[in-house]
């Protein structure tokens, strides 16, 4: 199987972008962003040629206002300010992460977004419902980027490209224009991660963007930037930063600020750095890290890094990796279909 957006050979664009990535890899973001707005720099997503800002607004913080036009507004004052990348899920918050950020995107706003949104769904029946669901709450007729959601398990690959599974329905929908690319997220192991890809190429499909978390911590201990990052950067395939503040237990860790957080995950070959903001003020610091952010050397990476050494260890402030305090999936079995 294959994607409808292909593979069919390397553009120049794709091979500028690729040697850009292979560079950045090689010895930090030497680099400056050529391309902004308002002061937010734009990155490439990947071999896709799209352009994305390089802070994007997590769907799962956007559901937890107590009044939902306080949700509007900070999803429109992070469109009107320079972001153009939003993340949602068909399962934040009961459906209301989808439902808020749908009537954001009224009015005109639509057209400013990246809009990507996950399903939990394995096989095709629970998949085409769910994407269903989130075409009609989101009130648009495409999604940007659909991901597989929550890939944290050694079955998960093997159901989705099963025969029946979830890939047959998204590519149907893909088909029809109400998908435009395909991703997967995960957050428990990077060796999942690399089995999914596995199983992508053994069926002859390439993924176009992968979510994974990539912050201070994850450097120390069972590593996605270690493992997995390099895979996709010589794939050419999109690059989601999640959790760069461990959401939010890095920060509780006292070794280190936000912003140097924001900073770290930016300074990796990252397409988006995806972070949650539940406030304006929050949302406010989130673009300011991106307009003040410059690319740092080794030497400042590794003093970053030092920081965060001996709190890193052992796992314990991402829990996403540790524990099931995350994983949505596994407290409600049935989305999985």
């Amino acid at each position: 199987m294959t994607s409808d957006n292909g593979d069919l050979g390397v553009s120049r664009r794709e091979f500028l972008g690729m040697t850009a990535a292979s560079l950045l890899m090689a010895g930090g973001l030497s680099t400056v962003n050529a391309e902004s707005k308002n002061g937010v720099p734009y990155r490439t997503l990947g071999r896709t040629g799209e352009k994305v800002s390089m802070i994007g607004l997590g769907g799962y913080h956007l559901g937890k206002q107590s009044d939902a036009n306080e949700s509007i507004r900070i999803i429109r004052t992070g469109l009107d300010e320079g972001i153009n990348f939003l993340d949602n899920c068909w399962d934040y918050n009961g459906g209301e992460s989808e439902i808020r950020m749908g009537k954001a995107l009224r009015d005109g706003y639509r057209q400013k977004a990246f809009l990507m949104t996950k399903i939990d769904g394995r096989n095709k029946a629970t998949a085409v419902a769910q994407m269903n669901e989130s075409l009609r709450r989101l009130q648009t007729d495409r999604i940007d980027l659909l991901q597989f959601h929550e890939v944290i398990r050694d079955s998960d690959p093997d159901r989705v490209f099963a025969k029946g599974g979830a890939l047959e329905a998204v590519l149907e929908a893909q088909k029809t224009g109400k998908v435009r690319f395909i991703g997967f997220t995960g957050h428990k192991s990077p060796n999942i991660h690399l089995q999914m890809l596995a199983t992508a190429s053994k069926h002859g499909f390439r993924f176009d963007a992968v979510q994974m978390p990539l912050n201070v911590m994850d450097a120390h201990f069972n590593s996605f930037e270690k493992k997995v990052l390099p895979v996709l950067t010589k794939d050419g395939v999109g690059v989601l930063g999640m959790k760069p503040m461990g959401d939010p237990f890095i920060l509780k860790s006292n070794t280190v600020t936000a912003v140097e957080c924001l900073h770290y995950a930016m300074n990796l070959p990252t397409s988006v750095v995806i972070t949650g903001c539940d406030s304006l003020p929050i949302l406010r610091q989130a673009l300011e890290a991106a307009r003040a952010f410059q690319p740092m050397n080794s030497s400042q990476v590794a003093a970053l890094l030092a920081k965060t050494t001996k709190a890193a260890e052992a796992g314990q402030f991402e829990l996403y990796k540790t524990s099931h305090h995350f994983d949505g999936t596994v407290q409600n079995p049935q989305w999985l279909g």
